[in-house]
């Protein structure tokens, strides 16, 4: 419930604690689940104190019980061992604290943990996080690769050893994290996130070594497959041995047997590259002799021919058809010149024929009135009109007398 308060009428601490203990006490029992990262069993203390931590997230929670509930899972119960606890809340007032007060505890085993993961593994699928169409290609050649695996780690070793003998001009951005324990998972979704976040860095590889199936959880935990399946960046999954197969290899882009093994299928090898670029050299080699090589045999083939051994044959042989072609064109236009001729002088003969002056060379004269208009009747002219008669050598004026 909500309080009346102010700045001029605050509450004291012990009544706020007060209040904050009536609210807890509220409460009932739980069922928790988590890991133990701290024990403390004092000699001769009736009281066993434990620090259970959230293995996905950093949140952690102090927790007492009564020596004889943690003497019955003692043999198999440790630090960095995950348990269930029934327990209450309590508030501690005085200090302010919150604890919980178990009353019975129970260690999760190994095949509840695998029907866990089982459960979750069939969960994410339905969601289409492994989906194959999800997964992406990796670069041929990446210039800047990411690294995350533990600090001076044998996984380290074996993939910077591996990658830098197969291409040793290849460059890493390393984080190391705590790779099994409770703190594994938030450092690895950092990491991993970091690493995202440069465009420079091409792919990320997550590496570990083998281990116990405890060891390699947190490479099953939700909240880690869930990062991996959000970055836009290309993740390898190199975690344990060819039989370890954590929940990020299923989600990763491509899944390494070994660390060492994620370093040959990252970085190509330097040695195979260079003697396939040999070998296409050596095949293109090959194929451009050949082209040459039979582009030779078809020009020696195309020489052989006796047109190609004498060519001026070809143009003797045409030089007596042109000539007798020349000589007929000749008289053909002969002929026909000396037809076009024939019939010139003919036209030309029956034009003279016809020409008035050949009328008039025969002695005929021609009568043309002032305006130039030819007399064909007596009755066009009167007495005293000036005529002007043309002959065949001129004209004259002749005047009419009657």
């Amino acid at each position: 419930m909500a309080l009346n308060t102010s700045a001029d009428a605050p509450l004291p601490v012990g009544e706020v604690s007060r209040l904050i203990g009536g609210w807890i006490d509220r409460l009932g029992a739980v069922w928790v689940e988590g890991q133990i990262t701290q024990l403390s069993r004092r000699p001769g203390a009736g009281v066993v104190f434990l620090t259970l931590r959230d293995p996905s997230n950093d949140i952690s929670v102090s927790v007492t019980c009564y020596r004889q509930v943690f003497d019955a899972v003692a043999d198999v119960v440790s630090e960095g061992a995950r348990v269930v606890v029934h327990a209450k809340p309590e508030w501690y007032a005085p200090r302010g604290q919150l604890s919980l007060r178990a009353t019975e505890i129970k260690p999760v085993g190994i095949g509840e943990l695998l029907a866990r993961l089982e459960q979750l593994k069939k969960s994410l699928a339905a969601e289409g996080l492994f989906a194959l169409d999800r997964k992406r290609s990796l670069p041929f050649l990446p210039q800047l690769i990411g690294l995350v695996t533990g600090r001076a780690s044998a996984a380290e070793r074996d993939v910077l050893e591996n990658a830098r003998r197969r291409w040793p001009a290849v460059r890493f951005e390393v984080r190391n994290v705590a790779v099994q324990g409770v703190h594994a998972v938030p450092q690895v979704v950092q990491a991993v996130k970091e690493l995202d976040a440069l465009p420079e860095v091409d792919v990320i590889v997550v590496a570990r070594g083998g281990g116990s199936v405890e060891d390699l959880l947190p490479f099953s935990d939700e909240q880690l497959v869930r990062a991996v399946a959000a970055v836009r960046t290309p993740v390898v999954s190199a975690i344990g041995h060819e039989p370890d197969s954590p929940l990020l290899d299923l989600v990763a882009d491509l899944r390494a047997s070994t660390p060492t093994d994620a370093a040959k299928k990252v970085v190509p090898d330097v040695g195979e590259e260079l003697d396939r670029v040999q070998g296409l050299r050596d095949r293109a080699l090959r194929t451009v002799r050949g082209l040459l090589d039979r582009e030779e045999r078809g020009l020696a083939s195309a020489l052989a021919r006796p047109v190609m051994e004498r060519p001026q044959r070809m143009v003797e042989e045409r030089e007596a058809d042109i000539d007798a072609l020349v000589a007929r064109n000749r008289r053909t236009l002969g002929h026909l010149l000396d037809r076009a001729d024939s019939e010139l002088s003919h036209t030309r003969a029956r034009v003279v024929a016809l020409s008035p002056a050949a009328t008039l060379e025969r002695g005929y004269a021609v009568l043309q009135r002032g305006d130039g208009a030819v007399v064909r009747s007596p009755e066009e002219v009167s007495a005293g009109d000036e005529l002007r008669a043309r002959v065949s050598d001129g004209e004259f004026v002749v005047r009419v007398t009657e």
